[in-house]
C-alpha cells in the first residue's frame, strides 16, 4: 500500500512537471545520472511527457521519457555476426571510439540496419524505442558533462520490401519502384542497407570487380553491389548517385578485403 501511494506520488508530480514547458534545453540521458551520455536534446519550450512505467524507479529529481527510434550508433566489426547481425550484449557506441558513449547494449531481438563503415567500425541504425532521462531539477546554467556531440536521432527510412516487384520509371520526384530479381536464392539471410549508389567505372583506369558500390555518407565505398540477379539492368543507371536502401545478401571477396551485397532489389530513400 506504502509503495503504491509513493508511485501515484511521483506519477502526480512528473505529470505536473509534463505540463510545463522546458525553460531551457534539457540533454536526455542514458541514465538518471549527469556524468551520463546524452542520446539528444529537448528544445526550451519543449513539453516533454513522463514513461508512466519508469516514473517509481526515476530518482527524485529526473524524468524519465521514451524516445522513439531509430537511432543512429557505432558498433565494433568484431561485435557483428557472419550474418552482418550485432552480436547480442556488445555496446552501441555514439561515436566510433572505444571511450565513447553507450547509446544502449544490444539485446537478441534488436533490429539494425547497415549505414556505413567507419574503418574497425560499422554505423548502424537500431529501430528501437529508448528510455531517456531528463534533469528536472537541476539548477539554471546546467551543462551535461559530455565528452562529444551526441549523435542525433535519424528520420524513420521506409523498409525495403522483401518480395521484390516490377521494374517502372520513376516520376515527378517519386520514389523509384523495386527492381525486379532472379532467383535470390542464398544460404545466408538477406538484410538491407544503406547508403549511395554509385559506379566503379572511371575513364582510362581498370575496370574494378563490380560495376557498381555501395558509399557511406563520408563518400568512401563499404560495399560493391552484385546486380548480375537483377532484370532490366539498363534502368540501373538512373539509381546512380542517389541515396537508396538495397535488399540482399552480404559477402566478403575471396581475399576477404572487400564487402559484396548480392542485390536482391533496391529502391530510392
Amino acid at each position: 500500500m506504502k509503495r503504491n501511494f509513493i508511485s501515484a506520488l511521483l506519477f502526480a508530480t512528473a505529470s505536473q512537471l509534463a505540463a510545463a514547458p522546458l525553460a531551457e534545453t534539457k540533454a536526455v540521458h542514458t541514465r538518471p545520472d549527469p556524468a551520463s551520455p546524452a542520446i539528444t536534446y529537448l528544445k526550451a519550450g519543449t513539453e516533454p511527457k513522463p514513461l508512466a512505467s519508469a516514473t517509481a524507479d526515476t530518482p527524485a529529481g529526473w524524468m524519465a521519457v521514451e524516445l522513439p527510434g531509430p537511432f543512429e550508433g557505432y558498433v565494433e566489426n568484431k561485435d557483428l555476426t557472419k550474418g552482418l547481425d550485432v552480436k547480442p550484449g556488445a555496446p552501441i557506441r555514439l561515436e566510433p571510439k572505444v571511450d565513447a558513449g553507450i547509446l544502449v547494449t544490444s539485446q537478441k531481438d534488436d533490429k539494425t540496419t547497415i549505414t556505413g563503415l567507419r574503418g574497425k567500425w560499422t554505423q548502424v541504425s537500431l529501430e528501437k524505442s529508448l528510455t531517456g532521462y531528463i534533469n528536472v531539477g537541476a539548477a539554471p546554467g546546467y551543462v551535461p558533462p559530455i565528452a562529444t556531440t551526441p549523435a542525433a536521432a535519424a528520420a524513420p527510412m521506409s523498409p525495403a520490401p522483401v518480395a521484390p516487384t516490377a521494374y517502372g520509371s520513376a516520376i515527378g520526384g517519386q520514389a523509384a519502384p523495386m527492381v525486379d530479381l532472379g532467383d535470390g536464392g542464398s544460404a545466408t539471410l538477406p538484410r538491407q542497407f544503406a547508403g549511395r549508389f554509385v559506379s566503379t567505372r572511371r575513364p582510362l583506369t581498370p575496370r574494378r570487380p563490380y560495376d557498381y558500390a555501395l558509399n557511406d555518407d563520408a563518400g568512401r565505398r563499404y560495399a560493391y553491389l552484385d546486380t548480375s540477379k537483377l532484370l532490366l539492368t539498363d534502368q540501373i543507371e538512373k539509381y546512380v548517385n542517389h541515396s537508396i536502401v538495397v535488399f540482399g545478401t552480404a559477402k566478403t571477396t575471396v581475399g576477404g578485403k572487400d564487402l559484396v551485397i548480392e542485390v536482391e532489389s533496391l529502391q530510392l530513400r
